[in-house]
Formats: structure tokens, sequence, C-alpha cells
């Protein structure tokens, strides 16, 4: 059994760990509802940008552009967004198992990180093609398109055939989910797929026609395309940094919230522990005064 002094102890360095899980867990309630705010706001333009882009090039047709024509090289980008700290539980180990653990894990893969957590735990298994850990600090659409730009040198240049985004997406304060987009070459199939599912039964086909009906350019297709694609790519790399920052911050309130809580169950056991010791100490004190008065007499 441990002494009354190590029990001591730890109940007083529990108690202070405590404390600064309490601390974190005000500053993560703080900053998730700026961030919550934030993603909310931007979320609407977020998703409106992706399925919009997805219904004009499906209506388009085939067109032989440098963005939209698949290339043949072999490495595929992933834009990987986690944080610059840990104790948010599994808030990033879940975006790391996406990339090294999901559908392209074995895949020849360059990581354009941005989050130090990410970046030191990919490297281990991939090339960090670049790294953008300052931006996720204070996401700003200038990051974005700055990251947009470096992999689209490198789609059009044919270093690499395919451009993912994985990130965590912000459902709600609780819920977070792990998400992987892929954004060039654009899968229309799935989106027209998705249209078809929109229109029940009892519709007329006529409105399934309007849905997929062509698409006519004005300036021409690719000129439109030439500002679209970078505003689109843009835009999802924007959306994705603003719900990962109140993801982030979610998860980490959670965390902390639970080690506050487990801190307290600790300190009530080790509490009745040393009450415990207490007692027997002084049980023994007193055996031994009586052992001792019983020896004189």
């Amino acid at each position: 059994m441990a002494s009354m002094r190590d029990i001591k102890r730890r109940r007083q360095s529990i108690q202070s760990t405590q404390q600064i899980a309490k601390a974190m867990n005000l500053v993560a309630t703080v900053k998730l509802q700026r961030a919550k705010q934030h993603a909310e706001r931007s979320r609407v333009y977020f998703r409106s940008m992706y399925v919009t882009v997805l219904s004009v090039l499906d209506k388009a047709g085939d067109l032989d552009h440098d963005f939209l024509v698949p290339r043949a090289a072999e490495k595929k980008a992933v834009i990987a967004i986690t944080s610059n700290r840990g104790l948010a539980g599994g808030y990033n180990s879940n975006v790391i198992k996406l990339v090294t653990k999901g559908e392209i894990a074995d895949q020849n893969l360059d990581i354009y990180a941005v989050g130090k957590k990410g970046r030191d735990s990919l490297k281990k298994s991939y090339d960090i093609k670049n790294d953008y850990s300052d931006c996720i600090e204070e996401p700003a659409y200038s990051d974005a398109m700055k990251i947009s730009k470096d992999v689209l040198d490198a789609y059009k240049s044919g270093e690499i055939s395919e451009i993912y985004l994985a990130y965590t997406a912000f459902i709600n304060t609780v819920v977070h989910e792990p998400t992987l987009i892929k954004l060039l070459p654009v899968d229309t199939e799935e989106h027209k797929k998705r249209m078809e599912g929109k229109v029940s039964k009892n519709k007329e086909e006529e409105e399934i026609s309007e849905l997929l009906s062509p698409m006519t350019f004005e300036p021409k297709a690719e000129i439109a395309l030439d500002l679209l694609i970078p505003k689109y790519i843009t835009s999802l790399i924007y959306g994705g940094m603003v719900e990962a920052v109140a993801s982030e911050n979610g998860a980490r309130m959670q965390a902390m919230d639970a080690a506050t809580s487990n801190a307290e169950e600790m300190i009530e056991d080790l509490s009745l522990l040393y009450n415990r010791a207490r007692q027997s100490s002084i049980t023994q004190e007193l055996t031994e005064i009586i052992a001792g008065a019983n020896a004189i007499s």
C-alpha cells in the first residue's frame, strides 16, 4: 500500500492537471463559438460551390481543358488538414487514418500538409510536398488561394493525376466527420446519380432532362473554366480549413471535459485511499500506545 505522502503528492498532481484541463476547456469553448459561427456562415457557399461546379461540368459534356483532362502521372496529391496542437481526442488521428488506411492508402501520394500533427505523422509514409501549417491558426481565403495555385500548377504540369482534400467536417458541437473529397478530376457521374435520386418517381421525366440538359458557355468554355475551376478548388480548401478549425476546438473541448471528469474521479478515489491510510496509521499508533501502557503496568 502506498504511503500517505505518496498518495497526497499524486492527488495534488492530478488536481493541478485538472485545473489545466479546465482552463483548456474554457479556452476551447470560447474559440469554438467563434469558429462555429464562421463555419456555419461559410458552409452554404462552400457546399453550393461544390454542387454547382459538378452540375455545370456534368451538363457541359466532354471538354478538352487542362483542368479536366486525366493525367498519366502515378502520384496523387492530398491536401491534409489537421491541427498544430494535440490534446483534441481522435481529431488528428482520424484524418491521418483516412489517408493512410482509406481508399487511397496504397497510392503514391504527395502530401500538402496543413497542420503540424498531420505533417509529422504522414511524412513517415509519404512525401511532404509543401507545408502550410501556419495557415490553420487563422484560416484566410488568401491562404487557400496559395494552396490551390500550388496543387493546380502540379496538376497542369503532369506531376500529379488526382487531387484530394482530407479534412474534418463540422456537423455539430459533438459530431465531427473525417471527410475525403476528390477535387480533380471532377466526378460528374456521382453528381448525376445524386441529382436523379432527388427527383421523385411521381415527377415527369422532363425534370431529369432539365437537370441534365447541355450547358453553353459565354465566353468560351476554356476561358470560363480558367476562372471557375481555380475558384472552385480555392473555395473547397477554404471551406475545409474553416470547418476543420471548428471541429478541432469542438474535439478539444470534449477531450478536456472528459479529462476533467476523469481527474475528479481519480481525486475522489485517492481521497478515499488517503483517508483509509490515515485511519490505519491512527489505529496503529493507538495500538502501540495501549500496548506500551500495558507493558508498563
